[in-house]
């Protein structure tokens, strides 16, 4: 079947850039008038939504590429490269996090205008959390693991935002500079399973897994409408590459059927299956149904 594609929304993405832009503005002049660890740590990953965005852009803008000679089942799997690469970026971020705070923690200093620092790191956090809630809602409208990852990663820092804030307000409450760095501290472990989490998920589409049970659950709902005692159908391989997916199955008929009207059934088939799965591409294989050879399945003989 012919190849479409998703048309992944790059403008999300500008979103997220924007958002990254705008908050290391915010922070860092938080920063700059309190002197808090707390808030230089969260700046700190603006920085690497930043840079997590800008891969994000790339990997999109080449996941979009149609098929081609070299790569016939096209290029989504760039979008795995995109995550994984923002769950290594976080993890970066909580190390320099983590050195920054622990520096604090054994040197001490007074912090200065906690008040107005908390109230810009919270704009800052509004504008994330507006920002994350768009990926969110994109990535899985489009099935997109870039869109997804990017919005999670957002949201992260919101919560990480919202600790430091609070933390802020604890030591202007309770005079405990010491609250400062351990905040920070904690943030790092915090975003730490964020990435880990991204890099598990990449890792696990790039080792091309089968699509989730729910979604086969569809699939097989669309071949029961086909099937009676004429029509068979086995060997159902799916494999997900981020926001495509590739649906593979043996379809049995009648050996004395004409070609043109198994190909018929194939395309309504085809058709429907692409109807409740969008970004799917399906193959489907027509074998006689009086030929034994045909039951053969793969799976079964290993």
């Amino acid at each position: 079947m012919a190849y479409k594609s998703n048309k992944l929304p790059v403008k999300f993405i500008w979103i997220s850039i924007a958002a990254s832009v705008t908050t290391i503005i915010l922070k860092l002049a938080a920063y700059h008038v309190t002197d808090s660890v707390g808030l230089l740590s969260d700046a700190m990953e603006s920085f690497i939504n930043l840079a997590a965005g800008i891969v994000a852009l790339v990997m999109i803008t080449i996941a979009e590429i149609p098929p081609d000679r070299e790569h016939p089942f096209g290029h989504s799997k760039a979008e795995y490269f995109s995550s994984v690469t923002e769950g290594v970026l976080i993890l970066f971020a909580a190390v320099a996090i983590g050195v920054t705070s622990i520096e604090r923690l054994l040197n001490p200093r007074g912090l200065e205008q906690l008040g107005f620092g908390a109230g810009i790191s919270f704009l800052a956090a509004v504008i994330n959390f507006i920002a994350a809630l768009a990926l969110l809602k994109a990535g899985k409208k489009y099935q997109s693991i870039t869109l997804d990852a990017d919005g999670k990663h957002l949201m992260t820092d919101v919560w990480t935002t919202m600790g430091v804030v609070a933390g802020l307000l604890l030591v202007k409450l309770t005079g405990w500079v010491i609250l400062d760095p351990l905040i920070a501290i904690f943030v790092a472990f915090n975003i730490v399973f964020t990435g880990i989490k991204l890099i598990m998920r990449s890792v696990s589409g790039l080792m091309d897994s089968a699509l989730s049970e729910e979604d086969l659950f569809k699939i097989k709902a669309v071949l029961e409408e086909y099937v009676n005692s004429k029509i068979k159908y086995h060997s159902l391989y799916t494999r997900k590459a981020a926001s495509r997916n590739f649906i593979f199955l043996h379809l049995l008929m009648p050996g004395k059927w004409h070609i043109s009207y198994g190909h018929e059934i194939t395309k309504k088939i085809e058709s429907r299956i692409s109807e409740i799965l969008p970004g799917s591409d399906v193959f489907i294989h027509i074998e006689s149904l009086n030929d034994p050879d045909s039951f053969d399945d793969y799976l079964e003989k290993n």
